[in-house]
């Protein structure tokens, strides 16, 4: 009773478990992956780093602010008018107040803003990327799911028709009817179609495994929803590689991120040109002191408010700065500043081309993929007739096992390669509506 009770527990565990299997579609699966990846994340809190560099220039147009306070011990002695030697220990405070504004600095505050600011566009370009990598990454372990299921069905497919046929030789056999070779022949198959069943399962655990790593969920306990792979659709093959190209260079954040890279260092060349022109500055202070003679006492007008009123004193001066020789650093800064502009003038170029080439061998790699997914077809179609009039013959005894077995064993291996040319020639398709702004998923 308590072996039974045990089992039955086991049972019940094992059914609460599957039903709290959670069930993604691919809307949620790619939302979740850009909604929770780290490495989006640290971006993000990038970009908020670049914003604080926006709020920083644009208090550089303010002036500082700065107030200071010291006290001073001096310690000694000093010969007085009678000759006599007196102690000399002072005690001293200072108190200051002083401000400073830029008035000019060649310009170079208001370069710092505007680049700056491209530096947030600039993040928003490095995260948009970002994104779009992963949801390509997720989309294509999702495709790898739904293929480990269509490859399970034929296994399974498979090992119901090698079961059947065990049972319909084993009949034939206890008749007399056939030898005990083509028995063993066939139970021989349905070991081997056991086998295909396991590896089916387990690469189905595996690419569930790899979805849910992908997704960075604390569980691998996933699945996912089946979806219509409908590869009828080819519509974006109708489109020339070249409107692709030039959908993609107007929107591909690679691209954007180029650009504005060009355009930060522009700027960079025009902060390393302030040094150039003289610097204008205005500054403002407010400064008293207090001093007083140990071991006497003070009275007025030596008191301590009274010498802080009395020492009171303000300033106001314009400092003008012109640079005249500075060992041409500032020219090397400037040539060093126009050659990283050149080579980021390069990088957008090397990017354009990259891109240019990715779409080209992407919508190659879709026509190749179109022409075996056909091929793949017209194979299943004809194998399954093949199987179809072999299974008949078999059953009559027109041929043998061995010869039954090639047919089935074509017929598998057609309808394997069916399933893995339909999903690589629908993650191409996605791959080229990727390219032309067509989302993975609708909204």
């Amino acid at each position: 009773m308590k072996i039974l009770l045990s089992i039955i527990s086991l049972g019940l565990l094992s059914s609460v478990s599957a039903q709290d299997t959670k069930v993604w579609n691919l809307k949620e699966c790619v939302e979740y992956a850009l909604e929770n990846n780290i490495s989006v994340k640290q971006s993000e809190l990038d970009k908020n780093s670049s914003l604080e560099d926006v709020k920083t220039a644009k208090w550089n147009f303010a002036p500082n602010l700065n107030a200071s306070a010291s006290q001073n011990f001096n310690f000694g002695s000093s010969i007085g008018v009678s000759g006599a030697r007196i102690p000399a220990d002072f005690r001293s405070n200072n108190f200051g107040v002083n401000s400073t504004v830029n008035l000019f600095d060649g310009f170079a505050n208001i370069e710092n803003l505007k680049q700056s600011k491209i530096g947030v566009q600039i993040q928003d370009a490095a995260i948009a990327k970002m994104k779009n990598d992963i949801a390509l990454n997720v989309v294509n372990s999702y495709l790898q799911i739904l293929f480990a299921k269509e490859q399970l069905k034929v296994a399974q497919s498979q090992l119901k028709i090698s079961e059947e046929q065990v049972n319909r030789i084993g009949e034939l056999v206890e008749a007399g009817v056939l030898p005990q070779g083509d028995l063993l022949n066939i139970k021989s198959t349905l070991a081997n179609d056991n086998q295909s069943l396991v590896v089916a399962e387990n690469n189905i655990l595996i690419t569930r495994l790899n979805l849910s790593q992908l997704l960075q969920l604390a569980t691998t306990d996933i699945d996912v929803e089946d979806v219509s792979v409908d590869v009828q659709n080819q519509a974006i093959l109708s489109n020339d590689v070249f409107a692709i190209y030039n959908k993609a260079n107007e929107t591909f954040p690679e691209i954007k991120l180029a650009e504005l890279n060009i355009l930060s260092a522009d700027k960079s060349i025009q902060i390393a040109k302030a040094n150039y022109y003289p610097s204008l500055s205005l500054s403002f202070g407010m400064n008293t002191a207090y001093q007083h003679r140990q071991s006497s006492t003070d009275i007025s007008p030596y008191l301590f408010s009274d010498q802080i009123d009395a020492n009171l004193g303000q300033s106001i001066s314009v400092g003008l700065n012109i640079p005249i020789f500075n060992r041409y650093q500032f020219r090397s800064a400037v040539n060093k500043s126009k050659i990283n502009y050149q080579k980021i003038e390069y990088n957008l170029e090397s990017e354009r081309l990259r891109l240019k080439q990715t779409i080209q061998n992407a919508y190659t790699d879709a026509l190749a993929s179109s022409k075996s997914y056909d091929a793949a077809t017209i194979s299943v179609e004809a194998q399954t007739r093949a199987f179809d009039y072999s299974q008949e013959r078999f059953k009559s005894g027109g041929i043998n096992s061995f010869d039954f077995n090639q047919t089935k064993n074509n017929l598998v291996s057609s309808q394997s390669q069916l399933i893995r040319s339909k999903y690589d020639f629908m993650f191409k398709l996605k791959v080229l509506e990727f390219y032309y702004g067509i989302p993975f998923v609708a909204e």
